[in-house]
């Protein structure tokens, strides 16, 4: 039995609401995670799903740290509890209350925030109502950063975005030959992507499992990095030789392990006309020059000479593309039979019956799964402004040169999602494990050990809210910040990915929310003009951030408050 046995209400209220907002991590911050993969095509919803599932519970349950700061963002300290610790355990019930509330509503708003900062909030609220404002660490170490991470993070995440899709567009895909540049520029970026990738696992994943000095890590990283490079080189190559080069539409991704024995396969057949294709990356995205074509010809303008756009087409036979504004025309055929297909119908017989029973058991797992967020992506409402233009502004490069660089995109959101999973579902354990220590041994430390059972805890609630209700998230990102592909998807991914290593090494509590948002601005801004950024969304992310912060405080500190404050009555008094 638990030393604190007289507050089981309390524990139980924590689970709940810890369980709650780790629901909302998942269905928040995870989710604008995998949004720029699944707007650029490099991978499905499902895709997502279950590489997020996967990733984030080994990050969580493999190297995740065991030790977690009673309060992660050092804003108060435990000896201010010494005397009464049930009444820390009921703040950290506070907090978590307040911050799942917030990242609730916030959720159903689709405005991506920092769930890091929600929970810092909600601490800062409970330590203001229990002790008072001078017990809250306003200086550099604790609340300042908070507020320089609002700048710094975007900031150094678009730069470095930015440099890394420059490097691309002018290097690979504005060069004559951009499918053979992107061949022997794999390699290379699958090294540079890697090594980097080491760095985020070692650094901030696995940092308190590894005992090995600097140079060793060095050399762990650099060769990880060579080992894969040496790896994709043996066994990817041949396969993107065959199927882009050569053109072999016989090719299937399973078939890589083969390596070098592909280059041993025959010529290419004679391509039938059914033959699976390469899908379009920029389907249902116009250029400058359709768009306006089309948009003349709705007009009913006359000008032919003023939109060439429909000249050409016309004489290509191929105005139908520009004609037709639903997305769904500009899809291969396969696709456009697979967006063509009506929803499953319920079978006929009551509720309890089994095949009834499953199919809504079915339709309610994978709800949120079976969402097409890409479609919703490119659906107007109050913050998207005109999209079909905002795309326009982007050029469009070769298809086949994007395929390579959608391998290199999943690596990265793989890698990013793990390190997730070790980290940040500490945002709802941590809180909640100070909550069960104090229940069940009524004792206070600066260092709260996390049972496997609560990171288990915290990772089911996480994958569930991704799985339920994290396209609620990707709907609003993605194509609706700015025109996405593979590369310029890459590009972000890493660039974030880069700032979250250098905020490790420096011990800057940045967001990964905000430097993928960071990121995705600086990789639009690449197209040189600023009408290529959806700035009513990028404003509604920001201001999302910065009451965050707040709205977590006031709502945690006027409970906490509240219930510290309220009248007492007992009987026989």
């Amino acid at each position: 039995m638990a030393v604190l046995s007289q507050y089981d209400y309390l524990f139980a209220i924590g689970t709940i609401f810890a369980f709650l907002d780790a629901w909302n991590i998942g269905a928040n911050d995870v989710a604008n995670s995998f949004a720029t993969s699944v707007a650029s095509r490099s991978l499905t919803m499902k895709q997502a799903m279950c590489i997020a599932t996967v990733m984030e519970f080994a990050g969580s349950m493999a190297v995740g740290a065991r030790v977690s700061e009673t309060i992660r963002t050092k804003v108060i300290t435990t000896k201010l509890f010494e005397e009464d610790p049930a009444v820390l355990m009921l703040g950290m019930v506070c907090a978590v209350i307040g911050s799942s509330i917030y990242l609730t509503v916030a959720t159903r708003l689709s405005m991506p925030v920092s769930t890091t900062h929600s929970i810092m909030g909600g601490v800062i609220g409970v330590g203001i109502a229990a002790v008072g404002v001078d017990g809250i660490q306003w200086g550099w170490k604790g609340v300042s950063q908070v507020f320089a991470a609002w700048a710094i993070a975007p900031g150094i995440a678009g730069a470095f975005g930015a440099i890394l899709f420059l490097i691309t567009k002018y290097a690979v895909m504005r060069r004559s030959n951009p499918v053979k540049n992107a061949f022997f520029t794999v390699p290379l970026y699958f090294f540079l992507t890697s090594t980097l990738l080491a760095m985020l696992i070692v650094w901030k994943g696995a940092s308190s499992n590894i005992t090995l000095n600097d140079s060793q890590i060095a050399g762990v990283i650099v060769g990880v990095g060579a080992a894969v490079a040496l790896l994709v080189t043996i066994f990817f190559l041949p396969y993107l030789y065959r199927k882009l080069i050569l053109g072999d539409w016989q090719l299937h991704w399973t078939m890589i392990p083969q390596g070098p024995l592909l280059l041993r396969r025959g010529p290419v057949p004679p391509r039938p006309a059914d033959a699976p294709t390469i899908q379009d990356y920029y389907a249902g995205h116009l250029t400058k020059e359709q768009l306006e074509a089309r948009r003349a010809q709705e007009t009913g303008s006359d000008d032919v000479e003023k939109h060439p756009g429909i000249k050409e087409n016309m004489k290509e036979g191929s105005s139908s593309d520009i004609i037709t504004p639903e997305p769904s025309q500009h899809a291969a055929p396969k696709e456009r039979a697979n967006l063509t297909t009506t929803k499953p119908v319920a079978p006929a017989g009551p509720m309890y019956s089994p095949k009834v029973f499953w199919f809504y058991l079915q339709k309610a797992v994978l709800h949120g799964v079976e969402k097409d967020v890409v479609a919703m992506q490119s659906k107007k409402d109050l913050l998207s402004g005109d999209l079909e233009a905002m795309h326009a502004t982007g050029e469009h490069y070769d298809n086949n040169a994007e395929y390579m660089y959608s391998f290199l995109q999943v690596m990265t959101a793989a890698t990013a999602s793990f390190t997730h999973g070790a980290n940040d579902v500490s945002n709802a354990v941590g809180p909640y494990a100070t909550i069960f220590l104090i229940w069940n041994t009524g004792s206070l430390s600066d260092k709260v050990p996390v049972p496997n059972w609560i990171l288990g805890f915290g990772g089911a609630a996480l994958v569930i809210g991704l799985w339920t209700y994290g396209y609620n998230i990707m709907r609003a990102l993605g194509n609706k910040i700015t025109l996405h592909s593979p590369s310029r998807g890459f590009s972000m991914e890493l660039g974030s990915a880069i700032t979250v290593i250098m905020a490790t090494r420096l011990k800057l509590p940045i967001s990964t929310t905000q430097c993928i948002t960071g990121a995705t601005v600086g990789v639009g801004l690449c197209n040189g003009t600023w009408r290529t950024i959806n700035w009513r969304m990028v404003a509604w992310i920001y201001m999302g951030w910065i009451i965050t912060l707040p709205v977590a405080g006031i709502i945690s500190g006027c409970l906490m408050g509240i219930i510290l404050n309220a009248p007492r009555w007992e009987h026989g008094q």
